[in-house]
């Protein structure tokens, strides 16, 4: 008796570490998506897109390349440091600046209907799932 007790309590703390391990947003995981709205407004350039690997993400509004690791704590994506490239871009320096404030402000998550909607204080991001 004893002994089946030790055993189902140790199974219940693996399981439990095992989902503490694991902070990522599941609507999130391997998934892509085109930014349709930067601010209310449409990109710049239609190659506008996010993309959420296993522990890694990536972002760009059409000409710098932007990423780094994220999780989701209490609905923000909690991320970084983010790395970027440093080209000037006639027309998307705007949307290249609010993509990164954005991302390094915590922003909220919605994910609602194949839409992604990330919010800080300043900035909205809409974006529409592609894969």
């Amino acid at each position: 008796m004893i002994r089946s007790l030790t055993l189902a309590a140790a199974a219940l703390s693996l399981s439990a570490c095992a989902h503490a391990s694991v902070p990522r947003h599941a609507a999130l995981h391997d998934t892509e998506w085109k930014i349709v709205r930067i601010d209310g407004k449409p990109p710049a350039s239609p190659r506008a897109a996010i993309r959420f690997m296993r522990d890694r993400l990536s972002a760009t509004v059409g000409c710098n390349g932007q990423g780094g690791t994220w999780v989701i704590e209490q609905g923000k994506l909690v991320g970084g440091p983010y790395m970027s490239t440093m080209m000037y871009c006639e027309g998307l320096m705007d949307q290249e600046r609010a993509l990164a404030d954005l991302l390094g402000a915590k922003p909220t998550v919605d994910v609602t209907r194949g839409t992604l909607t990330l919010r800080s204080k300043t900035h909205v991001i809409e974006a529409r799932r592609v894969k």
